[in-house]
């Protein structure tokens, strides 16, 4: 058996993928082929011959259990081989020869029984519905088709060329025409299967091109993944040491820095920190990838932890005049979260309102009861985002202004992690927005009771 896929591991592959699309195929059909056997058999034993039915019946039956065998036998099969491959062949060509034999048999005998002068309508009719059928769903493998399509062609020519032999009727005999019908359809029949077997070629070959694909672009993931990993790891330990010292000039700890070098001091710091931060939201993004991010679920207070963060976070705020409201009523709002990641997802809406609001701007964070979770919003009176801007929100790397020349600074992970890291807690994250009116981003976690004293529990997402 020759495979039109080029490559050794291509040609294994094609003649597996046929081997289980025909025994699939093969088994489906098995109460259909059983119900249209059955019926014709019952038929032509009613009209004609009961004797010669059931034994065609018993054959039938016997080919189908041969065939199911084999069906079995190659979807079981998990390690092909060039062996396994060619015993599979061997089996399918058995039982393609027994049952198409069987079928062909049974129409030439009734044929014979119906005499020259009938038309013989049922026989030829199964045989060219058999060959129909198989070019529909046998056309896995050209010489299986061919081996099938041969022997039903034979026996459909052989009752019309039978009849013409024993009558040696003139040309202008309705057996002749009988026997050039015969032709015409057998034509059709040739072309059915032509079409067939080269739709499923091209479509075997689609497939696999496509698989192959699929495993180019896992493997540069897993490469970009890898490097990324690397690079961060390697980048965050000389950036911690150059983050330390420009903080520890700063702050005036080892003496107060020249005058001329405070402006340029204060860039690097800002800038080491921003380099940072993107360092080990890189490392978040992929570990939240790769699946790795360790989560301490405990049943707690949301709003204590809403507090807790605002309160950190108010200083930064306070640099920029702009201020920050939350809602006097926070507490006995429970859930099941993580602190330190939900802290994390908080200070990122904190930190986003505040960027993107203008000076002297407010910012509210409210909780609420929502259809059964606890809600969670930020909102802001600042720029807003359009509708346009709404689906690259929770991209990677994605900021609603791309362009170099481009007014916030970021990295565009913040969001993108924070959906990572609420979806984790079963909940959601989403936004609603105006243009220079504001935004309001919102996290929904599912509600609890007031917990037990219990520990807190680890798990992975």
């Amino acid at each position: 058996m020759r495979s039109e896929f080029a490559d050794g591991n291509g040609t294994l592959w094609a003649d597996r993928r046929r081997l289980r699309d025909y025994a699939k195929v093969g088994r489906m059909l098995l109460l259909q082929r059983i119900v249209i056997y059955s019926s014709a058999i019952f038929l032509a034993g009613a009209y004609y011959n009961w004797w010669i039915a059931l034994i065609t019946y018993a054959f039938t039956l016997a080919a189908e259990i041969y065939d199911g065998a084999t069906f079995r036998r190659i979807l079981v099969t998990r390690q092909w081989t060039e062996k396994a491959v060619r015993r599979s062949m061997r089996d399918i060509y058995i039982g393609t020869a027994i049952s198409a034999t069987v079928i062909s048999a049974f129409a030439i005998s009734f044929a014979i029984l119906q005499g020259p002068e009938t038309g013989h309508f049922m026989p030829l009719f199964m045989l060219f519905s058999a060959a129909v059928f198989a070019a529909i769903n046998n056309h896995h493998f050209l010489p299986v088709l061919a081996l099938r399509l041969t022997i039903y062609v034979a026996a459909i020519l052989y009752i019309p060329i039978r009849d013409l032999w024993i009558v040696r009727p003139p040309l202008s005999s309705e057996l002749w025409l009988h026997f050039f019908t015969v032709l015409f359809v057998l034509g059709f029949i040739v072309e059915c299967s032509r079409s067939f077997l080269v739709g499923y070629s091209n479509y075997l070959r689609n497939l696999h091109n496509l698989e192959r694909e699929h495993e180019r672009t896992k493997a540069a993931y897993k490469t970009k993944t890898q490097f990324l990993s690397t690079v961060s790891h390697e980048l965050r330990t000389p950036l911690t040491s150059i983050k330390g010292s420009l903080e520890i000039i700063s702050s005036g700890i080892l003496g107060e820095p020249p005058e001329k070098m405070a402006k340029p001091l204060d860039i690097a710091t800002r800038n080491a920190r921003r380099l940072a931060d993107l360092v080990n939201d890189l490392l978040l993004l992929q570990k939240a990838e790769a699946g790795k991010i360790d989560y301490f679920f405990e049943n707690a207070d949301v709003g204590d932890l809403v507090q807790e963060v605002v309160e950190r976070f108010r200083p930064f705020a306070d640099r920029r005049n702009i201020s920050i409201t939350t809602d006097p009523e926070a507490s006995g709002h429970f859930a099941r979260f993580d602190k330190v990641r939900l802290d994390q997802v908080i200070t990122n809406l904190l930190s986003n309102a505040t960027k993107f609001s203008y000076d002297d701007g407010e910012v509210r964070v409210m909780l609420s009861h929502h259809e059964g979770n606890v809600r969670i919003s930020v909102s802001d009176d600042g720029i807003g985002i359009s509708d346009a801007s709404r689906p690259k929100i929770f991209q990677e790397f994605s900021q609603v202004d791309s362009t170099n020349a481009r007014q916030f600074e970021g990295t565009g992970l913040g969001l993108n992690i924070s959906k990572r890291i609420v979806e984790a807690h079963g909940g959601a994250i989403d936004f609603t927005s105006k243009p220079g009116v504001g935004s309001t981003f919102f996290i929904d976690l599912p509600e609890e009771d007031a917990p037990a004293q219990s520990a807190p529990v680890k798990d992975a997402a």
